[in-house]
């Protein structure tokens, strides 16, 4: 189950499953800060915040993490299916998919979250 949970006028939450398909009615009323559905699904980008850098490819995005000492993690059930990063000093681990047209929001606030003040998610 995929999707995303909107508020309804009255309130209620309920779980819109495609939101690019929905046509106006609730979905486009249930924001808040208005503006159209384009608007409010934007595409999101990952910034290194020290160079301004935007993480492009996993090339870039793996010699950012190397220097702050994060390591590849090739063992694992799914090393045929996922780049993974661990560091030493910790018990974190980022999984991020081979492919990086499937690299999204989720994964980037995975990266945001485990190295606070590095990076940022922006909307593109």
């Amino acid at each position: 189950m995929s999707g995303v949970w909107v508020f309804n006028k009255n309130g209620v939450m309920r779980l819109v499953e495609n939101p690019y398909n929905q046509s106006g009615g609730d979905w486009s009323e249930s924001s808040s800060s208005g503006g159209s559905q384009q608007q409010r699904m934007r595409r999101k980008i990952l910034v290194h915040l020290p160079t301004s850098e935007v993480v492009s490819s996993f090339g870039s995005l793996e010699r950012i993490l190397k220097g702050l000492g994060w390591e590849r993690y090739y063992n694992g059930d799914n090393a045929d299916h996922l780049f993974q990063f661990h560091k030493r000093t910790s018990i974190d681990l980022i999984s991020l998919p081979r492919d990086f047209s499937k690299f999204n929001s989720i994964h980037m606030y995975d990266i945001v979250v485990k190295n606070p003040n590095v990076f940022h998610v922006r909307d593109m």
